[in-house]
């Protein structure tokens, strides 16, 4: 049995994954507010050797601040967090929006540089672009995964680190157990 979820790379399947994520989180008995809110499962490339467990995951602009790791129990590993999109204008930007230009027949003809003329109070409100999405693709919202390790893991010798959008831990298997033999006195 694999504990880890093979995701295709076509997405196709991403609604049914999120469908079993959010009955994953409705088990664990998690408020019914974050399923309100957006969320995805960022993808990871999970790989085992002989010393540990080796998670890539690409989380592109977001911040480390906004990523929590913590075990969840001696074997599951919990990696989520929240990310917003982010826009930023320019005066640029706003010199781009086209404005109307005066008739020919219109009773102005005063210009910005002409001593009386007054700024307008108004005018940036009929600047202010309005924005209209025709594709949405990014991830936002919160995020959540959790990795089940099927042996032992030394949760204080994981190490993580972020990179250019790619969250990367390792994950050190646990020593074996020795049997400690106990002598009757």
């Amino acid at each position: 049995m694999s504990l880890f979820r093979t995701i295709p790379t076509g997405g196709d399947f991403a609604p049914l994954f999120r469908l079993l994520d959010d009955y994953d989180v409705h088990r664990s008995g998690k408020s019914a507010c974050a399923s309100t809110a957006r969320s995805f499962a960022p993808r990871f490339d999970v790989r085992e050797t002989a010393e540990g467990y080796h998670l890539d995951g690409e989380l592109p602009g977001i911040a480390q601040k906004d990523i929590d790791i913590e075990f969840s129990d001696p074997q599951t590993l919990v990696i989520k967090g929240r990310t917003e999109r982010d826009y930023h204008t320019t005066d640029r930007d706003e010199a781009q929006v086209p404005t109307p230009a005066p008739s020919e027949g219109s009773e102005s003809t005063k210009t910005e540089g002409s001593p009386d003329s007054k700024p307008d109070e108004k005018q940036p409100n009929k600047r202010k672009a309005k924005h209209h999405y025709w594709v949405s693709e990014r991830s936002v919202g919160e995020f959540h995964r959790t990795f089940s390790f099927p042996t032992r893991v030394d949760q204080d010798g994981v190490k993580a680190s972020l990179k250019n959008g790619i969250l990367s831990l390792l994950v050190p298997k646990a020593a074996a157990p020795v049997a400690k033999k106990i002598t009757i006195e």
